[in-house]
């Protein structure tokens, strides 16, 4: 029987020729039903069997491993890849908050700032386009811890003076000269607060903390300047904090990071201070209370407040 000769070819195949190896006595096709002798036989490197002409591909003799040959192909190029050459696997973010562009890749390349130490994309790569002034460059050396801590000190300082002037005049306005009606008055002035405030209505009644929410003109900006809202008396002060922001639409970036100049703080006009985050609002604030969202004034530091 004539053997069937086949045209080179470039590209891989799934089968390779067995003539050197049955040239004088050829094979037959294992295939089912067929069994064809063949002087020029194909063997299948997925399952290993031998197969003529019309049977050398997978899906001609139904390979019951189909496609391992491609898979251990697959496998051996990855494996020798080279480690430095750019893919989606190994490429980073640009570190643009906003930006989800990948670089370090075939297609886009990254640049590195110099001042801030981090990637950027093309578009970012200037200075002015990713804010560098505002950020803290990666792997910079501390400052001493005593320059360090008297520098802070003299910024709690300079901002609570400013606090205590800036509170007694809220207070003036809040909290009048008691009157033999003030009490009353108080109560009225609570129960309208409840009509206008605002809140989730998932909080139960008696566990509500009413509170007038202003924020400061001088150091954020808003869309709303106030607001009535409550809160759960139980909630921690940072999350009071995040409630009120997203209600005045104030800008919030106390989850980024970053330093004290771009955080949001609370402070209770009536106590005259500053709230930990970490503390319960109704531990010390009261329903019709005011309070007020500043930025940059640091952290809370009472013992700095000379009464």
């Amino acid at each position: 029987m004539a053997s069937f000769s086949t045209q080179p070819s470039s590209e891989p195949q799934t089968f390779t020729t067995m003539d050197k190896e049955v040239e004088a006595i050829g094979a037959h096709c294992q295939y089912t039903y067929c069994n064809q002798l063949d002087f020029l036989p194909f063997r299948c490197e997925s399952c290993k069997g031998t197969y003529c002409l019309d049977h050398r591909t997978e899906t001609s003799h139904k390979c019951p491993q189909a496609g391992a040959w491609a898979a251990a192909r697959r496998k051996e190029a990855a494996g020798s890849a080279s480690p430095g050459k750019p893919t989606l696997l190994t490429a980073t973010q640009c570190s643009h908050p906003s930006c989800k562009t990948y670089i370090n890749t075939l297609t886009n390349v990254g640049v590195g700032c110099t001042i801030c130490n981090r990637q950027y994309c093309l578009k970012h790569r200037l200075r002015e386009d990713h804010d560098c002034a505002k950020l803290v460059p990666i792997g910079a050396r501390p400052a001493s811890s005593t320059n360090s801590q008297a520098q802070n000190v003299e910024k709690a300082r300079a901002a609570f003076s400013r606090l205590r002037a800036w509170g007694k005049e809220k207070q003036t306005a809040v909290l009048p000269k008691p009157k033999p009606s003030s009490n009353a008055s108080r109560l009225v002035a609570l129960n309208q607060l409840k009509k206008t405030a605002k809140g989730d209505d998932k909080i139960p009644t008696d566990q509500r903390i009413y509170l007038h929410v202003e924020a400061e003109a001088a150091t954020t900006t808003s869309k709303f300047p106030k607001g009535q809202y409550w809160y759960n008396k139980e909630w921690s002060v940072g999350r009071v904090l995040d409630a009120a922001a997203k209600g005045l639409q104030v800008q919030n970036v106390n989850n980024r990071g970053g330093g004290e100049e771009e955080k949001l703080r609370v402070f209770h006009v009536e106590g005259g201070r500053l709230l930990e985050f970490g503390e319960k609002v109704g531990a010390g604030v009261g329903s019709g209370d005011t309070v007020v969202l500043l930025r940059g004034v640091g952290p809370a530091v009472p013992d700095l407040i000379q009464v």
